[in-house]
C-alpha cells in the first residue's frame, strides 16, 4: 500500500484502467476526485475569522477628543482582540502604537492558510491540478517561526502535501510544541496514499481535531504513551486506516465527544468502545460493520449515504449489520435502511425476561424502498426494536420501474403488533412521498393505529405529480378518509422543494448540536409550499 495512490481502497492505476476499458476519458477520474474532495471541505469546521468580516468602525475618521482610548485597555483584553482577528491583521497590530507591538507575539494566534491566497480564499477549495500556492506554504512557515504560540485555531486546507513532505513534517512538529487547540489538517490533492506524521498523536493540547485525505500511521509508529487527553471532537474524513487505528484513537482519547467519519475506505470494522462519547456521525461510508459495545454516554448515531439523483441506487453501501450493545442512552438512530442492513440487538432484560429492544431510542430515521417488498417486509420487524420511540422519519427514494411487489395494508395488518406506533408514537414525518398504494397503506396504517399520534406531515415528490392539486388529492385520499385512532391529530401535505433528490435530507452540521432536540426535523421542510392541511 505504501507505494500505491489509494482511491478508497482502489489504486489510481486500477482505477485509471477501469475508465480506460470502458472508453471514456481518464480525466475523468480527477474530475470525480475533485466532487469527492469537495464533499470533505463541506463536512469540514468553519474557521472562527474571516478576512471579509466588516469592522464596525471601518470608515470612521472622527476620534472625539484624539485620545487612544483602546491601547489604553488591559493586556489581556487586547490580547483577546487579537485573537479574534486572521493571522495577517493580527501581525498588523504591531504598526498601530508601541503598546500593541508585543502583545500579537503573546496573544493565542488563528492561522488559516487559505487566508493568505490572494484573495482570502474568497474562490473556494483548490481544485486537483491546481497550482501549488507555494507563496502560501511559505508564509505559513515563516507564521509558525515568527510566533511563540500557542496557536489557538488552524486550518491547513490548501497545500500541497505530497510537494512540501518536509515542512509538512516541520508544520506537525512546531504545532505539538506550541500547543495547537483546534486543527483541520487537510492533504490536497486527492487520491494519494499519504501518511500522516505520527509525531501529531503527541499533541495533549488538542480538543477539536479534523484529518482530511490521509493515511493514518499503524499503532507501533504512534510515540509511545501518546494520547489525546482534551480531544472532544474528532473528524475523519476520506482516510485510510486500519480497524485498530480507530480503537486506538478511542482508547486515547478519553474525553472524546463527537466522533464523524466521512468517506472510510473499504471494508472497514467499526467497535465503539468509549465511556465519554455523546455523538457518533458516519457519512457515506465503507464500514461493513458497527457494534456498539460499550458507550454508555452514546445519545446519537447518525449515519449518511449518498445515491445517484432520480435512481435511489446507492453508490456507497449501507453498513451490512449495525448491533447495539452497552448504549443505555441512546436517543437518535438513522438513517437505517431496512433489507439492505441488519439491526442486531444484544438482550434487554424487561419484567424478568429477555428482549431484543432498544427502550432508550426515542427518534428513529429509516429508508424505505416501497417499491420492493423484500425492504419493506423488514420494517415491522425493525419498529418493535423500539417499544418507546416517539418520532418516525421515513424517507422514500424513487420507486424502480421494475418494482419487485407491493405490499397493502392487509400486510401491515398482518405484520404483528408494533408497540410503538400504538403507546408512544406522537410524530410522523414521510419525505417524497411518490403516491404508490404502499406508501399510502403504510401510512393508513399508522394513522388507524396511533392513538397518542400528535402531527403527520407528509412531503410530496415535487417530480411526481404533473398536477399536485389534483393527483395529491387522490392519492391520499384512503390516508385523509381513514379512521384516525388519534382525534387530535394533525395532517400536513407538503410540497417537496427538492427537485434533484440523492437521498434523505440531512444537515451534518447539526447533528451534534444538542440543541437540536431531532436533528431530522429541519424546518427547511417548513418553508416549503403546503398543499393542504386537514385534521383527522
Amino acid at each position: 500500500m505504501d507505494d500505491q495512490q489509494v482511491l478508497l481502497g482502489i489504486s489510481r492505476s486500477d482505477m485509471l484502467a477501469r475508465i480506460e476499458r470502458c472508453g471514456r476519458d481518464p480525466a475523468m477520474l480527477d474530475l470525480g476526485s475533485n466532487m469527492l474532495l469537495h464533499f470533505a471541505y463541506e463536512y469540514l469546521p468553519d474557521p472562527p475569522v474571516s478576512p471579509t468580516a466588516p469592522l464596525s468602525l471601518a470608515g470612521a475618521s472622527w476620534v472625539p477628543d484624539g485620545v487612544d482610548r483602546i491601547s489604553r485597555l488591559p493586556d489581556e483584553l487586547l490580547r483577546d482582540i487579537i485573537s479574534r482577528l486572521p493571522a495577517k491583521d493580527a501581525a498588523r497590530t504591531a504598526a498601530l502604537a508601541s503598546r500593541w507591538r508585543p502583545l500579537w507575539r503573546s496573544a493565542p494566534l488563528t492561522l488559516v492558510d487559505s487566508h493568505l491566497l490572494p484573495d482570502g480564499g474568497a474562490s473556494g477549495p483548490l481544485i486537483i491540478g491546481a497550482p501549488s500556492p507555494r507563496a502560501v506554504t511559505g508564509a505559513v512557515s515563516s507564521a509558525l517561526a515568527a510566533h511563540p504560540g500557542p496557536f489557538s485555531c488552524v486550518h491547513f486546507t490548501c497545500s500541497t502535501m505530497d510537494e512540501h513532505r518536509g515542512e509538512m513534517a516541520h508544520w506537525v512538529d512546531t504545532l505539538v510544541a506550541k500547543g495547537v487547540q483546534d486543527l483541520v489538517f487537510v492533504n490536497r490533492p486527492w487520491p494519494i496514499d499519504l501518511r500522516l506524521p505520527a509525531t501529531l498523536f503527541s499533541c495533549a493540547s488538542l480538543t477539536r481535531l479534523y484529518l482530511g485525505v490521509w493515511t493514518l500511521p499503524g499503532t507501533t509508529a504512534v510515540p509511545r504513551g501518546a494520547s489525546f487527553p482534551n480531544l472532544r471532537e474528532l473528524g475523519l474524513c476520506m482516510t485510510v486506516m486500519e480497524d485498530r487505528a480507530l480503537a486506538f484513537l478511542l482508547e486515547r482519547s478519553p474525553v472524546l465527544e463527537f466522533l464523524l467519519i466521512m468517506w472510510s475506505q473499504t471494508g472497514a470494522r467499526l467497535r465503539l468502545v468509549s465511556h465519554s462519547l455523546r455523538c457518533l456521525q458516519l457519512g457515506y461510508t465503507h464500514l461493513k460493520d458497527i457494534e456498539v459495545v460499550d458507550a454508555p454516554r452514546l445519545e446519537r448515531l447518525f449515519l449518511r449515504n449518498v445515491s445517484l439523483p432520480g435512481t435511489g441506487k446507492f453508490t456507497i453501501n449501507s453498513p451490512s449489520r449495525i448491533k447495539i450493545g452497552g448504549a443505555p442512552n441512546l436517543r437518535v438512530l438513522g438513517y437505517i435502511q431496512p433489507g439492505q442492513t441488519e439491526l442486531g440487538i444484544s438482550n434487554t432484560v424487561i419484567a424478568g425476561s429477555k428482549e431484543n429492544i432498544v427502550p432508550s431510542v426515542q427518534i428513529l430515521a429509516i429508508d424505505v424502498q416501497f417499491g420492493i417488498r423484500n425492504a419493506v417486509k423488514k420494517v415491522p420487524g425493525f419498529l418493535r426494536c423500539f417499544p418507546k420511540l416517539e418520532t418516525l422519519h421515513v424517507y422514500s427514494p424513487p420507486i424502480p420501474e421494475k418494482s419487485t411487489g407491493k405490499v397493502n395494508l392487509k400486510f401491515w395488518e398482518e405484520g404483528g403488533p408494533m408497540k410503538c406506533m400504538v403507546q408512544s408514537m406522537k410524530k410522523v414525518f414521510f419525505y417524497e412521498f411518490q403516491g404508490s398504494r404502499s406508501e399510502v397503506a403504510f401510512l393508513k396504517f399508522i394513522a388507524e393505529r396511533g392513538r397518542v399520534l400528535e402531527l403527520m406531515v407528509v412531503v410530496v415528490a415535487k417530480a411526481c405529480f404533473s398536477s399536485v392539486d389534483d393527483d395529491v388529492n387522490v392519492k391520499l385520499k384512503p390516508l385523509t378518509g381513514a379512521k384516525w385512532s388519534s382525534k387530535a391529530c394533525k395532517l400536513q401535505i407538503i410540497e417537496s422543494p427538492r427537485t434533484d433528490v440523492a437521498g434523505p435530507l440531512c444537515r451534518h452540521n447539526i447533528v451534534s448540536d444538542f440543541g437540536w432536540a431531532d436533528p431530522f426535523d429541519l424546518r427547511y421542510y417548513y418553508k416549503a409550499e403546503r398543499i393542504s392541511v386537514s385534521y383527522s
